[in-house]
């Protein structure tokens, strides 16, 4: 069995809900307004169930494990991993922007400023790097980087 040594979901902040139910509420008044109560309530309710439904879609899942790293459905075998950097809102800008390689594989949330930069050893893989965002991005790289050490020990 797997043992997790970090876990993080990456979900929309609450300000984002506010903004959604705020939006759902001014469809529900115009609609209310021009074609009567019962279709203000259907069309706000549709509204909001597909703004949850979005933002639920959006929210990813970041674990490490002895064995894999995972970032939301992607997953890659610590193996093949050489390094883990933490970046700070600015490199993650600029890596994510100028600097960026289109080959690389972004796992990146505009709602989350700072990300985790991983290289890649394996030479059949055409993405050089990962670039997945994280709340706590220098947590995520000393466990990721620990974890790639006890996996080339062994």
């Amino acid at each position: 069995m797997w043992t997790v040594v970090y876990r993080e979901r990456l979900t929309v902040p609450v300000v984002w809900w506010i903004l959604g139910d705020l939006f759902a509420f001014s469809l529900f008044v115009a609609v209310a307004w021009y074609l009567g109560l019962g279709w203000g309530i259907a069309v706000g309710v549709a509204c909001l169930a597909v703004i949850a439904a979005i933002f639920v879609a959006a929210a990813i899942l970041l674990t490490v494990d002895d064995t894999w790293l995972r970032v939301g459905r992607a997953q890659i075998e610590l193996g093949y991993l050489t390094g883990a950097v933490a970046l700070d809102a600015a490199a993650t800008s600029r890596r994510a922007g100028p600097e960026a390689d289109a080959r690389a594989y972004l796992a990146l949330r505009p709602y989350v400023r700072t990300a985790i930069e991983i290289t890649l050893g394996d030479p059949d893989d055409p993405a050089p790097y990962w670039l997945v965002s994280s709340r706590r991005p220098h947590e995520l790289a000393s466990a990721l980087t620990a974890a790639i050490s006890t996996r080339l020990a062994e």
